[in-house]
């Protein structure tokens, strides 16, 4: 009597249908969220194409009744050449670098150590604390500009750097983050590490921070970012030429020769260039960082 013999599947290669993973198929929300989603980039990508080509218009062209994408002229930078020699480019450059990097770090550190306390130490107050902080995000930062101009002013700081910095290093909405992203470490790595005899702050420096580099590198982007953009405040807290940064300089150019909109928009193009650089570099971190904070449970 014969026996059944047993035989092997034959291994599956890389080239195999096996490994091959099935196609996602596209279901009708997904089409309306493409949709949308490219409608979206659509309407923001064509004011800064239109904004580009009218930064390489002659101003003739650029303030011709007729709207062209092509100008009769011809394509120039005339309108950036003009922005370098009537203004400091590089030097509000550097001021506008040196005091966003100084805000950022500054914020960072104070942030994250109010954000862990909140996080792992029970002391009294500490809910109405985080309600204060809480509620102060919603409080719009004009309002504050006249208390802080007077602070400024009695600390004998006005017309310097620090009067552009100190104001801006207190982020309570980046409190609340950090304290979300820590909230969600376990305790129990601390646990392990004090049983070691590792202090508070040994745990806060070789523990916490490192498991946080996500959403503090989100967190210091977004406070470079709102800290370039800043108009107002470094507006009002310098009239130092030597202290303007990027966005202050180039208005003082706009204002000095009248309506130029070629210069306009070459001038907008070069402060909104350093942030493009660094969103291009740095989306990755961006979106990790926004992606692990715990928003979408609170």
């Amino acid at each position: 009597m014969a026996t059944p013999t047993l035989t092997r599947p034959a291994p599956r290669t890389s080239t195999g249908e096996g490994l091959r993973r099935p196609r996602k198929k596209m279901t009708a929300g997904k089409i309306g969220a493409l949709v949308v989603a490219a409608f979206i980039a659509v309407l923001w990508l064509v004011p800064f194409a239109w904004a580009t080509a009218t930064a390489f218009k002659t101003e003739t062209d650029a303030a011709a009744p007729k709207v062209s994408w092509m100008p009769p002229s011809g394509f120039t930078a005339e309108a950036f050449v003009k922005v370098f020699q009537d203004g400091n480019i590089p030097l509000w450059t550097w001021n506008s670098f040196y005091t966003s990097a100084a805000i950022t770090a500054i914020t960072l550190v104070i942030s994250a150590l109010v954000a862990y306390a909140l996080s792992r130490i029970d002391f009294k107050g500490k809910q109405v604390l985080m309600t204060v902080i809480i509620a102060s995000i919603i409080i719009p930062p004009p309002v504050l500009i006249i208390p802080l101009f007077y602070q400024m002013l009695a600390l004998h700081l006005i017309d310097t750097s620090w009067a552009i910095i100190l104001p801006q290093v207190i982020h309570p909405a980046m409190v609340f983050v950090l304290k979300k992203f820590f909230d969600q470490i376990p305790r129990e790595l601390e646990e392990a590490a004090v049983m070691d005899g590792a202090s508070r702050l040994r745990i806060f420096t070789q523990i916490i921070l490192p498991l946080s580099r996500p959403i503090l590198a989100a967190v210091a982007i977004f406070v470079f970012i709102g800290a370039w953009n800043n108009f107002l405040w470094p507006f009002i807290a310098t009239n130092d030429g030597a202290l303007l940064t990027l966005p202050v300089g180039l208005q003082t150019i706009k204002s000095a020769y009248g309506i130029q909109y070629a210069q306009n928009m070459a001038s907008a193009l070069l402060a909104a260039l350093p942030l493009i650089l660094v969103f291009l570099f740095f989306q990755r971190q961006i979106i990790k960082g926004v992606a692990t904070t715990g928003l979408a449970g609170t």
